[in-house]
Formats: structure tokens, C-alpha cells, sequence
């Protein structure tokens, strides 16, 4: 029974310290993007189906894609310098 209530001590503290973790991450660089996506998307679909403007909503709905690919460019290279100085994150 007590090797029970130690491993339900353990599992509690790890999803403590998940909570703690996850309170002190950094809004990343990907959040504001993924909003400005969706924006994008919406503002397409406005473009394309209320304002019957359809090659200026494919315009704009290509935005999103592009973002979010820039994005994680962005983000890929920021852990591969953060690899490079020793993996001190």
C-alpha cells in the first residue's frame, strides 16, 4: 500500500511541475501568427463569398499558409542555435 501512495506522491508532484512549466513558457512566436492566420482566412472567405471578389480571396487565403511557414522557420531556427550552444535550454 505505501509503495502505491508514494508513486501517487510522485505522479503528483511531475504534474505540478508540468503546471508550473507550462505557467512560465513564453507565448511563443508562432501564437500572434496563428491568429493572424485565421484572420486571414476569415477575411478570405469575406473577400470570396459577401464581396464576390474571388481572385482577391485566393489572394488573401494564401496568406495564412505563408504565415505559418514563415513561422516555423523562424522557430526551427531559433532551436537549432539554442542546439549549437549546448543544449541549454
Amino acid at each position: 500500500m505505501a509503495l502505491f501512495q508514494q508513486g501517487s506522491q510522485q505522479e503528483s508532484r511531475i504534474e505540478q511541475k508540468g503546471e508550473e512549466m507550462v505557467e512560465e513558457t513564453p507565448m511563443s512566436a508562432g501564437d500572434p501568427v496563428a491568429t493572424l492566420a485565421v484572420g486571414s482566412v476569415l477575411l478570405s472567405w469575406y473577400q470570396f463569398y459577401v464581396k464576390g471578389d474571388k481572385e482577391s480571396g485566393i489572394f488573401v487565403g494564401l496568406w495564412a499558409p505563408t504565415l505559418l511557414a514563415a513561422a516555423s522557420y523562424v522557430q526551427q531556427k531559433d532551436i537549432a542555435r539554442k542546439f549549437k550552444q549546448g543544449l541549454s535550454f
